[in-house]
C-alpha cells in the first residue's frame, strides 16, 4: 500500500498511533470521527499491510544515563557488497549505536551514537567503531541539542 491509498481516517489513525501507541481502540474512534469497529477493521488492516509494524515505549536517553549524542561519519576501504554486509551484520551488536544508515555521498555510512558522556564516546570510538570491518576513517560531530527527534 502506498501513502497517496490512505485515506484521511487511515492519516488520522497513523497520526495519533505514532504518539499514543498505548490508545484505547474506543478512544482513538472518538478521536478520528469514526465508530469502533471500523476503527478497529482499518487499525488491523493498517498492521497487517506492514504500515504500523509494531508498538513500543519511548525512553527516555538521558534519565537512563545516555545523553551524549554523537553522528559519526564512516568511510570504507573497500564498498564491494561483501564488506558491506560485513559491516552491517557487526553494527548489528554495537548497543551504542542507535541508528546506521547507508550514504550516497562523500562518506559511506552516518552512524548517530549515544553514550554517557565524551569519555565513554571515546572508548566507543576507539574501541567498537574503529575496529568495525573495513573502516578506512571517521568523523564525528557532537550534538548540542535535540531540536527534533523520532517522529514522522
Amino acid at each position: 500500500m502506498k501513502i497517496d491509498s490512505l485515506d484521511a481516517f487511515d492519516q488520522a489513525i497513523l497520526k495519533v498511533v505514532s504518539t499514543e501507541g498505548r490508545i484505547a481502540v474506543t478512544d482513538l474512534a472518538r478521536r478520528i470521527g469514526l465508530s469502533k469497529s471500523p476503527t478497529q477493521a482499518r487499525l488491523r488492516r493498517l498492521e497487517a499491510e506492514g504500515i504500523i509494524t509494531g508498538y513500543h515505549a519511548l525512553l527516555d536517553p538521558i534519565r537512563l544515563g545516555r545523553a551524549h549524542v554523537a553522528f559519526v561519519e564512516v568511510k570504507l576501504m573497500d564498498t564491494r557488497e561483501g564488506a558491506l554486509q560485513a559491516f552491517n551484520r557487526v553494527i548489528q551488536s554495537i548497543p551504542e549505536i542507535e541508528q546506521c544508515h547507508m550514504i550516497a555521498g562523500s562518506f559511506d555510512y552516518l552512524l548517530k551514537v549515544r553514550t554517557a558522556d565524551i569519555e565513554s564516546y571515546r572508548r566507543v570510538l576507539a574501541e567498537k567503531l574503529s575496529a568495525l570491518p573495513h573502516v578506512a576513517s571517521t568523523s564525528t560531530y557532537v550534538a548540542m541539542e535535540a531540536v527534533k527527534e523520532g517522529q514522522l
